[in-house]
């Protein structure tokens, strides 16, 4: 009631203010005051959903664009207030615009402060200080947390209509006994969510080394269990901001931490479903469990460990200054996943947070380790509008099916962000002369979406097959080896090393290589090299590690080495001494 009556008051003071000005523009320090309400209202309004989602904030483009234009709107507006102003305007229209202003003020701060609380994304809790109502807001927000991880405890089903049908099932049934059993299956570690060899009993003896990473909800640390063994173990960040919030609110640490650690069951969960060469292996899980049996052991309800093989963070920056072997190898790695989650147990899965940072290496081989932004099955649409893709300098529009879903959305969103963050990177750069027309063709094709994930997967297999037979070098001179004696079971030492670049050592020149033609053809294009070895190691490819040197002082007997040494440098025997004289 007060409100309607202030904005009454404001209606009708504004009627008087304008007709005694003869339709004179309000002052202009209610317009720039406006403009400047405008821009608080849009920098402060967030989207916080759950507890467990990220906050959503306008893009950084979008808001520098919206503040631009507030301030053109403010610039152009101030001038026409001014020079509507009336000469001589009377102490009496100044004060009935200065409580003009005052009461106008007023609406505002009741505005955002409205808009805070419908914003927040909390329930009607969100201000309660009564315990039992502050426990059914947290019961809600577990309800719906627990909503999200069912489907993916489902068995596949190959029908989309059968499938579709038992997750409106379950969600309309979440008190039911497959409820109960399948929730038990997570949080009691029994069943088909406990098919991992290793458990909380795995963790009695558990050394941490290093914390890995820390983010809004969960803490990843580097660990040696039982036997030595390194693993990675995920847990819930207890300093985190998901965890801060929560307590905020509903202050309770046991509730809060079980809130919180449903993220960690959802990811556990997608990697049982996701098992792939190229998605990081688990090994295991700790859930928390209600009571500790006879001995009065077990682990405190909410606590959740997930114990992951450990692997090596992705860094483009170091990854850039490697051969293009390796760098070939993420990207081949990235497609053969894409390719997968295009048609995974979950049906089309999308990485929504797609970046190097979700990926380490193990063993050199590419492996998505952060399945928190996943999106699995196909947008919704009524339009084509509505299955747009928007990036920074490109757009891009698929169809919306009968079926109502923007029918490969999923898998085209991939491809592109592929080529954003990894094939403009690692791909062009130094790649085969006799390749570099294929890899142009991915280029073109991904860039432009012109290829699905079947056709590009086709394209880089191609290439790699072209690439172990050493097709590629068929323009190389058969000559090349001519210039050359070869020395075999034999390696060389006191070497003078000179460095290339990229190579496998950074003491030396160590490069990829399919043959000894090759490696010669290396040789005479670098004006230092006078030899080089071909080692016993072999790449993921293959090919041979060849050793390109300077100068060496002797020969030494190796089985698994040969060495080439150009002609005319090849050590010539010492002189037999002249015969006596008589």
């Amino acid at each position: 009631m007060t409100l309607i009556r202030r904005r009454r008051s404001l209606s009708k003071l504004k009627r008087d203010f304008y007709s005694s000005q003869h339709e004179v523009e309000p002052p202009e320090s209610s317009l720039t005051r406006g403009c400047k309400v405008t821009s608080a209202l849009r920098a402060g309004h967030t989207s916080r959903g759950s507890f467990l989602g990220a906050e959503q904030e306008p893009p950084a483009a979008a808001a520098a664009e919206s503040s631009d234009s507030e301030r053109s709107l403010c610039r152009s507006a101030v001038p026409a207030a001014t020079d509507g102003k009336a000469p001589g305007m009377g102490h009496s229209l100044r004060a009935a615009a200065l409580l003009a202003f005052v009461v106008l003020s007023v609406l505002v701060s009741l505005l955002i402060t409205s808009l805070k609380q419908f914003g927040s994304g909390s329930t009607r809790f969100f201000n309660a200080t009564n315990p039992e109502e502050l426990r059914r807001g947290l019961d809600v927000q577990l309800r719906e947390r627990r909503k999200e991880i069912l489907p993916l405890l489902l068995p596949h089903a190959d029908d989309d209509d059968e499938k579709n049908g038992v997750l409106e099932e379950v969600q309309h049934s979440s008190d039911s006994a497959l409820d109960l059993s399948l929730w038990n299956e997570v949080t009691l570690g029994t069943g088909k969510a406990h098919r991992d060899q290793m458990g909380c009993e795995s963790l009695v003896d558990v050394r941490a080394v290093e914390v890995l990473g820390s983010g809004y909800t969960k803490l990843v640390v580097k660990a040696n269990v039982a036997g030595g063994q390194a693993v990675a173990l995920k847990m819930v960040n207890e300093q985190g901001v998901d965890m801060r919030k929560c307590l905020k609110e509903f202050r309770d640490a046991e509730g809060c931490r079980e809130l919180v650690s449903y993220k960690l069951q959802k990811e556990m969960l997608l990697l049982q479903r996701l098992r792939h060469p190229n998605v990081i292996k688990l090994k295991g899980h700790c859930s928390g469990v209600h009571g500790g049996g006879a001995g009065g052991g077990g682990v405190e309800t909410g606590r959740v460990a997930v114990i992951l093989e450990q692997g090596t963070p992705l860094q483009m920056i170091q990854l850039l200054q490697t051969p293009w072997e390796d760098r070939f190898r993420v990207c081949l790695d990235l497609v053969r996943l894409l390719h997968f989650l295009s048609r995974s147990p979950l049906g089309s899965v999308g990485l929504l947070d797609f970046q190097p940072r979700q990926f380490v290496t193990v063993s050199g081989q590419l492996k998505l380790t952060d399945l928190d932004d996943v999106s699995a099955g196909e947008l919704a649409c009524r339009t084509h509008a509505d299955c747009t893709l928007k990036f920074p300098h490109r757009n891009f529009t698929v169809l919306c099916s009968t079926q109502g879903v923007c029918d490969g959305l999923n898998e085209k969103r991939n491809i592109y962000n592929a080529y954003r963050f990894f094939f403009t990177y690692l791909l062009p750069h130094q790649a085969p002369p006799g390749l570099t027309h294929l890899v142009d063709h991915i280029m073109n094709t991904t860039g432009e979406l012109k290829a699905d994930i079947n056709q590009t997967l086709e394209a880089f297999e191609h290439i790699l097959l072209l690439y172990k037979l050493g097709l590629h070098l068929d323009n190389l001179h058969p000559s090349a080896l001519r210039d050359y004696t070869v020395m075999r079971d034999m390696s060389t030492s006191g070497n003078g090393e000179y460095r290339c670049w990229p190579s496998y050592s950074q003491q030396g020149c160590v490069l990829s290589v399919h043959s000894a033609r090759e490696a010669a053809h290396i040789c005479n294009s670098h004006s230092q090299c006078s030899s080089f070895t071909l080692t016993g190691q072999k790449t993921w490819t293959g090919h041979h590690l060849a050793s390109f040197r300077s100068s060496f002082g002797h020969l030494v007997p190796d089985s698994a080495s040969e060495v080439y040494v150009k002609k005319s440098r090849v050590p010539q025997p010492p002189l037999p001494p002249p015969p006596p004289s008589s």
